[in-house]
């Protein structure tokens, strides 16, 4: 049966045996790159701004949406957050069990719109809340590949005085 005839009777279906070659090249795009570059040169999280309603973006957009303005601002968003939510691993990626728990935090930078996921670390899993102060750890500039794993965890944050 030819790839594009359109199959009516799911009991014609066939399955492609062997191997299909595929080549790709994943770009993390024009806001992304930036916001990746400065994480790694400079240890700063960056956010796009809109010009139109003044809402930052981290990570960045090309939009806003709230008004569908062109994000072309940037700006530099503070290394402070708050836990949105959270979640404890119990078993490392490759399935095996983990003495302690990871703690995987949704983070919410402060006085921006957006969030990413992060591992919050320094910190014993009975004292994680959603709504703490976190603050980002980022690795050694020598370290850093210009990804978000540049930032080594995020840890509870001083207070301010």
């Amino acid at each position: 049966m030819p790839i594009i005839e359109r199959i009516t009777d799911h009991r014609r279906i066939r399955h492609w045996y062997g191997e299909i070659p595929v080549e790709y090249l994943y770009t993390v795009g024009v806001a992304e790159e930036r916001f990746f570059r400065e994480i790694k040169e400079n240890a700063r999280i960056m956010g796009a701004k809109c010009k139109h309603c003044d809402t930052v973006y981290v990570p960045p957009r090309m939009y806003c949406e709230r008004c569908f303005e062109k994000l072309e601002e940037w700006v530099e968003a503070s290394k402070r957050g708050k836990v949105h939510t959270y979640t404890l691993a119990y078993v490392d990626i490759d399935g095996s069990r983990l003495k302690e728990p990871i703690v995987w935090a949704m983070i919410k930078i402060d006085n921006t719109e957006g969030g990413f996921v992060h591992r919050l670390g320094e910190t014993d899993v009975k004292d994680v809340k959603i709504g703490m102060s976190v603050e980002a750890v980022f690795k050694r500039k020598e370290e850093r590949l210009g990804s978000i794993s540049d930032i080594g965890f995020f840890k509870p944050a001083r207070e301010q005085r």
